[in-house]
């Protein structure tokens, strides 16, 4: 519904004005006035769509008028009315958006409607800022609308730390104490307090630098800083959200499941040493292979073998010490007949093992395998 303010020193003219478009039905006529000295006083209380005002009337003419309502209602059309057509090109040197001459026509009076109803929608979707989405799988990284923030540089690795630190506990005040004994605890408290202040100084700058519109406040009476999240998203709160929230995988949900697959692309700050973190992130990790396996069983139940491949491939990306994926990837190129591939399977996770934790598959993986080369050597 737009909100309307006619303005005419005929009252009849009004009249018929606000009763065609009130028949109109898509709009809402908020004020009217017949002395237009009146309604200049009081225009700027208006947050009118659109400003429907005769050009010519005494005391006041509608041109100045309306370069009046550009300075203190710059959000809102003009629409001129007259019984003559002679004003117009002077009407349009002032931005008006129509021009209509009386007796204004319902239908023509729906056109101009339409016209700025449609250009308010698009200068709407203009001026809207994207949605700011904060990733904090693998690194933290800032998109809008979509689109990656590629220009936002960190000052410190200490302030980036600090950031994440106040990002996981988005909304909820974290003492300086906290953060003194966690980022800086062999200084004194006196230069921990002023690297704290630095810090913080740092982030607020980076933040708005690249117009993120994220606030750092000060709370508990300078006691402490709290990170507002806004109407900000964070991927790990949406991802979890969806997780706990979703039926268990059914046909109905099951594209579902799989956005939630797809939106869980690491570890919770996986590629930074936040000690701090450790806990969260195995968490976060827990549950995602619990989710993950969750789809793999539901498509091999299906027994859909190529949904069933996909979703071991990627548990077995993101989890790589995960033996049972790996074990239900051998089980599945088996049954496809591609025997390479299940050679594959086996010592990408025996190398996997024994490089990085020197261990060796277990006894279960073991005895599948050599019971598989008896078959096919």
């Amino acid at each position: 519904m737009l909100r309307v303010v006619l303005i005419d020193d005929e009252r009849l003219a009004l009249i018929q004005l606000e009763s065609t478009l009130r028949a109109l039905g898509s709009t809402i006529v908020t004020a009217t006035y017949t002395n237009p000295l009146l309604a200049m006083s009081e225009a700027a209380g208006w947050e009118a769509d659109i400003i429907f005002l005769d050009i010519d009337m005494p005391g006041l003419n509608g041109v100045e008028a309306a370069r009046q309502l550009e300075e203190c209602c710059p959000g809102s059309a003009i629409v001129f009315v007259s019984a003559h057509n002679s004003f117009a090109l002077e009407a349009f040197e002032v931005s008006a958006q129509d021009y209509l001459l009386k007796p204004v026509s319902r239908e023509r009076l729906s056109r101009t409607l339409q016209r700025i109803r449609s250009r308010k929608v698009n200068q709407d979707d203009t001026d809207k800022p994207g949605l700011l989405l904060i990733r904090c799988f693998n690194a933290i990284q800032f998109e809008r609308g979509g689109i990656p923030i590629r220009d936002f540089r960190w000052r410190t690795s200490k302030a980036q730390e600090l950031f994440a630190f106040l990002l996981y506990h988005h909304d909820r005040i974290v003492v300086k104490d906290k953060l003194i004994e966690l980022l800086w605890p062999e200084a004194s408290f006196k230069r921990a307090s002023t690297h704290l202040y630095t810090a913080i100084y740092q982030i607020r700058q980076s933040l708005k630098r690249a117009d993120i519109g994220l606030v750092i406040s000060n709370a508990s009476v300078g006691e402490g800083y709290m990170l507002e999240s806004g109407d900000a998203q964070i991927d790990a709160v949406l991802w979890e959200e969806g997780v706990v929230s979703l039926d268990p995988v059914d046909d109905y949900n099951v594209a579902e499941h799989e956005e939630l697959l797809k939106l869980y692309t690491g570890d919770y700050l996986g590629d930074y040493e936040y000690l701090w973190a450790e806990s969260e992130r195995q968490r976060l990790r827990n549950l995602s292979l619990q989710h993950a396996t969750e789809l793999a069983d539901y498509y091999t139940v299906k027994d859909n073998i190529t949904k069933a491949v996909n979703t071991y491939q990627r548990i077995v990306e993101l989890h790589p010490y995960h033996e049972p994926g790996y074990l239900a990837l051998m089980e599945f190129y088996n049954r496809l007949g591609e025997l390479s591939f299940v050679q594959e399977q086996y010592e990408k996770l025996r190398s996997l093992l024994w490089r990085d934790l020197k261990l060796t598959p277990s006894a279960k993986v073991e005895r599948w395998y050599a019971n598989w080369k008896r078959l096919y050597t």
